[in-house]
This record gives C-alpha cells, sequence and structure tokens, in this order.
C-alpha cells in the first residue's frame, strides 16, 4: 500500500490530522492497534477551548457538538468552605469553553471519516516504523496472520505515551522532561445531575476534588487520592461520601449521587518530548507531551498540534515549501511549555502536596485568596484556561 501520510494512532488527534488532510486534498491512511469499540470506550476529557472547537468546526464534524455540548463562561473555586467564581467571558473579552466528551468527539470523528470512505485500518499489531530518516519512510503492521507494508512520505505520530512513534526515536535524538505528581485522581462517571451548572474545582484539606460533567445528566467526578490506592478499595458509597466532604456546604447539600457506570485511578505527570520532527517522523499529541488533568489541556494542546502539522503537510504539497514542516517543532513546543507551566501551576495550587504540610498549605490558601480577589490574577488565571489562540 502506498499513501502520502501514515498516521499511526486513531484517537482524536490522528482522527482529526486525517479530517484535516482529507480537507486539503492530502492522502493519509491511519492506523491503530485496537478495535474501534475499545477506542470508543477510553475516558477522558472533555473541557474544549475554542481553538479545538473551530477545528471541528472546520472539518466539518461540530453540528452535535453544538447540540449537545454545554458553553461554559466560568468555573468555580471551592476553598476555605466557600465558592468563588472566575468569570472567563468577562475577563477574556467573551471567551468561552465547550463541555463535550473526548469519546464524542472521537466518535463524530470516526463516524465522518468511515461516511467519506477514508481508510483506517483498526487491530493493527506489532506496528513497526522503518526509515523515517530518509526520503522513503515504510510502515509494517500484521493483521489476520498476514504482514502488511505501508510506503509513505511522512509518518505522524498520535499514538499515545505508550505508543510505538517516540518510542522508535533513537534515544540519543530525543530529550525528555518529567514531573511524576505524589498522587492521583480517582474518578467517577454517574447518570446523575451535575452539582453546579459550571466546573468546581476545590482545595481542601483533605486533598483536591472536581465536580464536572458532560451532560445534564451524566457526571464526572474526581478526588485526589493516594497512588497506592486500587479502585477496588472504593465503593461507590465510600466515594461519594468523600466528595462531599471537600465540598462547601451548598454543593455537598445538591450533590446527587448514584451508581458508577465507570471508575478508575489516574496517576498525574507533566512530560514533554523534545523536537517533535525527526526527519519524515512528527510526534503530536500524547505521543510527545503529557499534563496533568487540572488545566483541561491535554485534548486541547493535541489538537494545536495536529493544525499546525495538517497546516505544514498541506502547504508541502500544494506549495512544495517545506516551511511548515520545518517550524512544526518549534512553533508546538512554544505553546506546549506555555500549556505546561500552567497545568503544573495550577496542579500545585489545588492539591494537597504531603512534602509541604501546613505551611504549603497557608501558601495554598493566602494565593486563591489573593486570585480570586484581583482583577490581574483571576485575568491571568481566566486567560490560560480558555486557551492562548495559535
Amino acid at each position: 500500500m502506498k499513501t502520502q501520510v501514515a498516521i499511526i494512532g486513531a484517537g482524536p488527534s490522528g482522527l482529526l490530522l486525517g479530517a484535516l488532510l482529507a480537507q486539503a486534498g492530502v492522502d493519509a491512511v491511519i492506523l491503530e492497534a485496537k478495535s474501534p469499540d475499545y477506542v470508543l470506550g477510553r475516558i477522558r476529557a472533555g473541557v474544549l477551548e475554542q481553538v479545538c472547537v473551530d477545528l471541528l468546526d472546520q472539518v466539518g464534524v461540530g453540528a452535535r457538538m453544538h447540540r449537545e455540548g454545554l458553553v461554559h463562561g466560568g468555573f468555580e473555586l471551592c476553598f476555605g468552605g466557600a465558592r468563588h467564581r472566575i468569570d472567563m467571558k468577562t475577563l477574556t473579552g467573551g471567551k468561552q469553553v465547550m463541555v463535550y466528551g473526548q469519546t464524542e468527539v472521537t466518535r463524530d470523528l470516526m463516524d465522518d471519516r468511515a461516511a467519506k470512505g477514508l481508510t483506517t485500518i483498526y487491530e493493527a499489531a506489532n506496528v513497526s516504523l522503518h526509515d523515517f530518516d530518509g526520503a522513503k519512510p515504510r510502515v509494517r503492521y500484521q493483521k489476520e496472520g498476514a504482514t502488511h507494508e505501508i510506503e509513505c512520505d511522512f509518518i505522524a505520530g498520535c499514538d499515545g505515551y505508550h505508543g510505538v512513534s517516540r518510542a522508535s526515536v533513537p534515544a540519543a535524538a530525543i530529550q525528555t522532561f518529567e514531573r511524576v505528581y505524589p498522587f492521583g485522581w480517582l474518578g467517577i462517571l454517574s447518570d446523575t445531575p451535575p452539582v453546579a451548572h459550571e466546573l468546581i474545582y476545590s482545595n481542601h484539606e483533605r486533598g483536591f476534588a472536581l465536580c464536572s460533567m458532560r451532560s445534564p445528566t451524566r457526571s464526572r467526578h474526581y478526588v485526589q487520592c493516594s497512588l497506592d490506592d486500587k479502585v477496588e478499595q472504593w465503593s461507590d458509597d465510600a466515594f461519594w461520601d468523600e466528595l462531599r466532604r471537600r465540598l462547601d456546604p451548598e454543593a455537598a447539600e445538591s450533590l446527587v449521587t448514584g451508581p458508577s457506570i465507570e471508575k478508575s485511578i489516574a496517576p498525574l505527570r507533566s512530560f514533554v518530548a523534545e523536537p517533535m520532527r525527526f526527519g519524515r517522523l512528527f510526534l503530536a499529541g500524547d505521543a510527545a507531551h503529557i499534563v496533568p488533568p487540572t488545566g483541561a489541556k491535554g485534548l486541547n494542546l493535541a489538537a494545536t498540534d495536529v493544525s499546525y502539522l495538517g497546516g505544514a503537510l498541506a502547504e508541502y504539497y500544494k506549495d512544495k515549501s517545506s516551511a511548515g514542516i520545518d517550524s512544526y517543532s518549534q512553533r508546538c513546543l512554544r505553546r506546549i511549555w506555555r500549556a505546561e507551566r500552567f497545568s503544573w501551576w495550577f496542579t500545585s495550587l489545588m492539591h494537597k502536596f504531603p512534602e509541604t504540610g501546613a505551611f504549603g498549605q497557608k501558601m495554598q490558601a493566602a494565593e486563591l485568596d489573593y486570585l480570586v480577589n484581583s482583577v490581574a490574577a483571576s485575568t491571568t488565571m481566566a486567560e490560560n484556561y480558555v486557551g492562548l489562540p495559535l
């Protein structure tokens, strides 16, 4: 098989890149190790910046998002037993975010790709990348007992943190930066109404908590937990009791509980790999960077990466210019590090860190007090949360 771009990974970043390339008339094949149902079963983020919303509209898959998504003009910070609203819309001149689950983004892109008859190969086993340091890269994979090979001009590694793409890069050619946090998030998904219209981020002496949602009838909640915790140790009742303790009295009273339909513990890390281009191989999304979910930046950064990459590849084929692909890594990393900084700062502000003790909690309380009582500080936070323009 021959194609212009081989995309590794059929998550939202790979599918969005495929849609952007198809729109530009660039041929692409997507390889995915798992089945479509497995891909759609991943429970991930749900807060989209305007940049991400605009990209989904651009490729023609935004209709359901606009029908079912929830537009938020702010969010609430809870500390000291009270909530304080950050009015993003007012502070940023009208910018807002869209709450729409990553699973639904993936489904919309997947359905669109299938409807257009574009090639996606699911359950591609033992994918390997070859000769991306030369002019004729190749991708090999196995399916139904046979070995297949794809000849291509470029390879886009959109296969996540544990994927084969970054692992294929020689160690001497890549540098990584990482911070592993000393706690995780225990998350629960339930068919219950949200606690409030907007997200509530809570700083509490017992640990961080987040009240989020996927729709008016489906909620997503989190509590900070130990890395040693196991999901099996947490009954639904124990989770709801702990979440209630970490909220203000009004939110605790408003909390509607119910059986979980998904429950998991996610570790938190900050991670960046540099550069993001290796000859004719490009990394995008979680293959190149991870942010703690506190700042809701993961999916949005991935969307930005593929926006840059899609434009650069379209420019290469249309204008015979390599300027876009030559500057891809530098452009992405500038935005990535700004998002990493914000996510690290917000995580540091809202979570209980065992090593900082009572002094650390007092510093968090003082900074939160300043944050909600200073227009300048609130504006800075709002600008970072809604996402800086491309």
